[in-house]
């Protein structure tokens, strides 16, 4: 069996090992990003629901920085909002003006759920590697 080719963004690792998951596993040219919620360096949620969308994107842009890509290597991306309704369009409007970029667009799932461990909205995405 091959060992996973973990990626761990500049001083997040302890993070990630309390929690006992890999933020990003690189394979056959993909990056798998594990879900990135907006928590600070010491895991708590930044207390409103802007702030933990930009954090979320900061956190999630780490790894894909770590792994040498950007947003633009993204082909796919699940989101998870608690409370949807109420919360979609908030998130959205921040995502499409600060963080999607332009057309093409990578694909989007979009889940609503009632609990993400304190946390509002949560993004997983997968990446193709620039030289993968």
């Amino acid at each position: 069996m091959s060992k996973r080719d973990v990626i761990f963004p500049p001083g997040r690792q302890a993070l990630y090992e309390k929690n006992r998951y890999s933020p990003a596993v690189r394979a056959n040219g993909m990056l798998f990003v594990s879900g990135q919620v907006g928590s600070r360096e010491d895991g708590s949620p930044e207390p409103e629901l802007e702030a933990q969308v930009r954090r979320a994107f900061d956190n999630l842009n780490a790894i894909l920085a770590a792994a040498g890509c950007t947003f633009d290597d993204v082909q796919d991306v699940t989101i998870f909002i608690v409370n949807p309704e109420a919360n979609f369009q908030r998130i959205w409007d921040i995502v499409q003006a600060d963080y999607w970029g332009a057309a093409p667009h990578p694909t989007v799932t979009a889940v609503g759920v009632t609990w993400l461990y304190g946390f509002d909205f949560e993004i997983k995405v997968v990446a193709r590697l620039p030289n993968g």
